[in-house]
């Protein structure tokens, strides 16, 4: 936080009210008071405390504050438990750069006890600024009884979930094509790497695979020097090559170059681009069937006669595949089965070899020769050992093209490591069989914005995959899985009692580097059952949430069990591929339904000039500086009516918190205190107030507009819809009702009834959205000026009014429009004759338009007419002046021009209403006349005990000259004294 005088006005205020928030406990009582609709449940994604929070912290958590107020004022018990992620690579990164390791080989060197204890040392770094900067958001949540994913109560409901999906048989042991970051060395679920797509340029490379003799072709024997040519984007695989794949459909061409000896083989649709620029005659034509079972050489013979290799006999030959398209390449497939979910497959139907020359952390193996210990993906320089290959393709006469290529291509989401497609063991959920389930619950989900639904997240579930949920990691929770390494029996634990019972120790912690060392007996044999190695991808961790967070079900089974699913959560967008979607596919393997009904999705909150903020660029406003120049309210104010409420990405701008400053705290604070100057003794009511004044009914009515735009907004969870209408409120507040009464307040108890009224009211509208504000205007206008601890605005009710208008107040709210309508037209008619607003006109007439006098009263005032005549039509709306200036109305423009700057000074000089003056003018000046014929009014308007000449000015008094046209007048003022 900045020191105290760099803190703005209004950020000082806010302070004093969170010092009334802790005093009075107001946040508690909220929680604890009396909530005759029961309980209001919703799930808090936990952040990392990893870092200081950022704008997109800070939008989520004004969601998560603002939805849970309105719903508490509705009179629900809303809880609001504060939790921590502690798990998974964004710690482990933080600590293997700390100390100093490059690899999983390091760490396990070092020891993983040493290195998870260090993880959990670290994990809530950050915390205390978080709770800093959460509370002087004004966000009301309970951090004191925090839930953390790594406390042993959560972590033994992560086994339960995982129990019972396994028990009913959502849990497999498979060997799939998966992505891996050879950094990590650890698999990755599918959301995980969708969420680190780059665009980069690779090396693609076209390699030419040369046909064995003694075969024929197209009823001829093959050439000497006949090739197939495929293509690839990743030419480190080529070692790993044991097939080529084409289209028993496809029409291919057996072509000569011109230049050459050689024959080549593609298919037809690609010629024209492969060949581009080259001269060929075709030898033959052929489909991709007549292909199939011819072989060639292997590009590489590190594999050709390794034993350890099965199926060679069906290595490196050409089989028909249905994946194998002419789009792109030429035409026939690459098939390396430890390298892509297409090549296993087909690696499995047809008992291919299979060649891993890598292993998980991407380095070659020794058996590849000269490439043997290079990284096949180093992170300096993605393409360096692709160069090697292409170098030794072109040393042996078998490389036919090369190019750069543009294209998306995965990287580790934390290390920003490029992923690599590996075939690996893994444990997964099978979400394809939860998906026809997971499906037809999702439609019994609200999204905010709607589009989400059967878009982003519709489309993610649609298209799910069975989920990897074993990571080969370390600061994680684990796959509760024992398994004895004679028989290959498994144990499946759900809690730690279970494996007490079992060990015959006591378990108080969960992690890795304890629980590996527990072994037990095996029932089937007299083998040693040891736990796997692998922990449990950290989604899972946040899947089990709604469960863990409460340590169900070994506590609190009616408080879930009654109130599941709940009603509101919300994230930001990159969410709905993630955590939304994993709480949907566990609660409908664990709860058999979903588990949310209501969301709100965020968008990214990026740099003023659209780029990503970036700390070390410094291109964004520091959140905490600006909550001490702005305040909280405003920042409030900006993001939850602005579009990152509603999925779209913002530009976040200081010029947006300081227009939402000005148009909503400065403008209700002005009003407010201008009111405060004639109100009197200040008391609550909760009455509404009878007037007969046209503009309190108008204001009163306007006001009940409000509440149920933004009671509907609010039940919608639409942000922008239920903040927007309260700025346009407070400003036809000020700009039209306070100006049309100011000289009303003065010796009007309706008014100031109307307005203290509306400020009580308004303030519980405004209190989810700008808390702040709320409490001050409503301490002030109900007379507690923070005496009573028991009141506060954010204990009081939400605010109930007629959801349907009566026909004579929908007239009034029209007739007000109309004169509204005829204002407007009527002062860009002054502002094109040029005449300003304090020049009175002799009169108007408006066509196509009936009003009744009050209204009549209202459109003169504002535009400064001596009458006004209304004609009575269908047409538009038209207004036109009487433009003539006689010498007495401009005499009378002049005298309001003059008390205009009489007030100015009055203003300048510091005083207020409360203090009277008296005011001398120069009798020698040509203005006497002047100021004779209108001493009343300016006396009156100035609050003056009388205007007087003087031959001298007396003594203490304060000397101005004011031009005004063709006068100039030389004045004098002087504060009585009140004693």
């Amino acid at each position: 936080m900045t020191n105290a005088e760099n803190k703005g006005l209004f950020a000082g205020q806010e302070e004093q009210v969170l010092e009334f928030w802790d005093r009075a406990q107001t946040f508690e009582k909220s929680v604890t008071k009396p909530a005759p609709q029961g309980s209001y449940v919703f799930y808090d994604g936990p952040p990392f405390a990893t870092g200081t929070p950022h704008y997109g912290h800070l939008v989520a958590s004004l969601m998560k504050d603002a939805i849970p107020r309105f719903w508490t004022m509705k009179g629900y018990t809303v809880e609001r438990r504060w939790g921590w992620d502690c798990h998974g690579l964004p710690i482990e990164n933080i600590v293997e750069k700390e100390l100093g390791s490059k690899s999983k080989k390091d760490i396990e060197a070092m020891g993983v006890d040493k290195f998870n204890e260090a993880c959990r040392a670290r994990v809530l770094e950050y915390a205390e600024e978080w709770r800093a900067t959460i509370k002087r958001l004004g966000r009301w949540v309970d951090m004191d009884n925090s839930y953390r994913t790594m406390d042993k109560d959560y972590m033994e409901s992560v086994w339960w979930v995982f129990k019972n999906l396994y028990d009913k048989g959502l849990i497999y042991e498979g060997y799939r094509s998966m992505h891996i970051c050879p950094r990590c060395e650890t698999t990755l679920s599918q959301s995980e790497v969708a969420e680190g797509y780059k665009d980069i340029k690779d090396l693609s490379t076209i390699a030419k695979f040369k046909l064995r003799l003694g075969q024929t072709l197209a009823g001829e024997p093959v050439d000497e020097n006949c090739y197939i040519l495929a293509w690839t984007t990743t030419p480190w695989t080529l070692i790993g090559n044991v097939a080529l794949a084409v289209g028993a459909e496809i029409n291919y061409t057996k072509i000569r170059t011109a230049d050459s000896t050689n024959s080549y083989i593609l298919a037809q649709d690609r010629l024209s681009t492969v060949m581009a620029g080259q001269e060929y005659e075709i030898v033959a034509n052929v489909k991709g069937a007549e292909l199939v079972g011819l072989s060639y050489e292997p590009l590489f013979d590190y594999y050709l006669e390794d034993a350890r290799v099965a199926n060679r006999e069906n290595g490196w030959k050409v089989y028909a595949a249905e994946f194998v398209t002419t789009e792109e390449g030429t035409g026939v497939v690459h098939i390396a089965p430890a390298f892509g979910e297409d090549d296993l497959n087909l690696g499995k139907a047809e008992l291919l070899p299979f060649i891993q020359h890598i292993g998980m952390d991407g380095i070659i193996k020794a058996e590849a020769g000269e490439f043997a210990g290079l990284s096949v993906k180093p992170l300096g320089d993605h393409s360096t050992t692709d160069v090697a290959i292409i170098k030794y393709l072109a040393a042996k006469n078998l490389l036919f093209a090369k190019a750069k290529y543009e294209h998306s291509y995965p990287h580790c989401w934390r290390c920003d490591t490029p992923l690599l497609n590996y075939a690996t063991s893994s444990w997964f959920v099978k979400v394809t069989d939860l998906k026809p389930q997971a499906l037809e619950t999702a439609a019994y989900i609200r999204w905010s914005p709607e589009h989400i639904k059967e878009g982003r997240f519709g489309q993610w579930l649609a298209g799910a995959r069975d989920w990897s949920i074993s990571r080969q990691r370390f600061w994680a929770s684990v796959i509760p899985i024992w398994k004895c390494p004679e028989c290959a029996g498994l144990r499946v634990f759900g809690s730690a009692t279970e494996l007490e019972e079992a060990s015959g120790q006591k378990i108080e912690d969960l992690h890795k580097h304890i629980v590996d060392k527990i072994t037990l007996p095996c029932s089937s044999c007299n083998g040693t059952m040891l736990r796997i190695p692998d922990v449990l991808d950290t989604w899972f961790d946040s899947a089990s949430m709604p469960y863990a967070q409460l340590h169900y079900p070994f506590a609190n089974q009616e408080k879930l069990e009654n109130n599941f699913p709940a009603e509101f959560i919300a994230e930001g967008v990159d969410q709905t591929r993630a955590w939304f979607y994993y709480l949907h596919v566990v609660s409908n393997g664990v709860m058999g339904k979903h588990c949310f009904k209501n969301v709100v999705v965020n968008g990214i909150c990026l740099a003023e000039d659209g780029k990503k903020m970036s700390k070390k660029l410094k291109n964004y406003p520091d959140p905490n500086l600006v909550l001490d120049k702005y305040g909280a309210d405003a920042l409030r104010l900006y993001l939850l009516a602005s579009p990152v409420m509603q999925a779209e990405n913002l530009n976040v701008s200081e010029k947006g918190m300081e227009e939402a400053l000005r148009k909503n705290i400065m403008l209700l604070n002005n009003i407010y205190n201008f009111y405060a100057t004639y109100a009197g003794e200040m008391v609550e009511s909760s009455e509404r107030p009878e007037s007969v004044n046209v503009l309190d009914n108008w204001l009163l009515l306007s006001f009940e507009q409000l509440v149920n735009e933004t009671t509907l907004a609010m039940e919608q969870y639409n942000m922008p819809k239920a903040v927007r209408p309260i700025t346009e409120f407070i400003n036809d507040f000020s700009t039209w009702y306070l100006r049309r009464s100011r000289d009303r307040l003065k010796d009007s108890s309706e008014a100031v009834a109307t307005m203290r009224y509306v400020f009580i009211e308004l303030a519980k509208i405004m209190a989810p959205f700008a808390p702040f504000i709320a409490e001050t205007i409503w301490q002030r206008a109900s007379g507690y000026n923070f005496a009573d601890v028991e009141r506060s605005v954010h204990l009081e009710d939400w605010p109930q009014v007629p959801a349907a208008m009566g026909i004579a107040d929908q007239q009034l709210l029209a007739d007000m429009a109309t004169a509204r309508q005829v204002v407007e037209i009527g002062l860009a008619a002054r502002d094109a004759a040029k005449l300003k607003i304090r020049q009175p006109l002799a009169g108007a007439n408006v066509s196509n338009c009936t009003l009744a006098e009050a209204y009549q009263e209202i459109i003169k005032e504002e535009l400064n007419l001596k009458s006004l005549q209304l004609e009575a039509g269908l047409g538009d709306l038209s207004v036109e002046l009487d433009t003539q200036i006689t010498e007495e109305l401009r005499a009378e423009g002049l005298e309001r021009d003059l008390v205009r700057q009489l007030n100015l000074w009055r203003k300048d000089a510091g005083l207020t209403i409360n203090d009277r003056v008296s005011l001398y003018y120069n009798p020698s000046d040509e203005i006497a006349s002047f100021l004779a014929q209108r001493a009343e009014t300016i006396i009156q308007a100035v609050l003056a005990d009388g205007l007087q000449a003087a031959d001298a000015w007396p003594e203490g008094a304060l000397v101005k000259e004011i031009t005004l046209g063709d006068l100039k007048f030389a004045l004098a003022l002087k504060k009585i004294d009140n004693d």
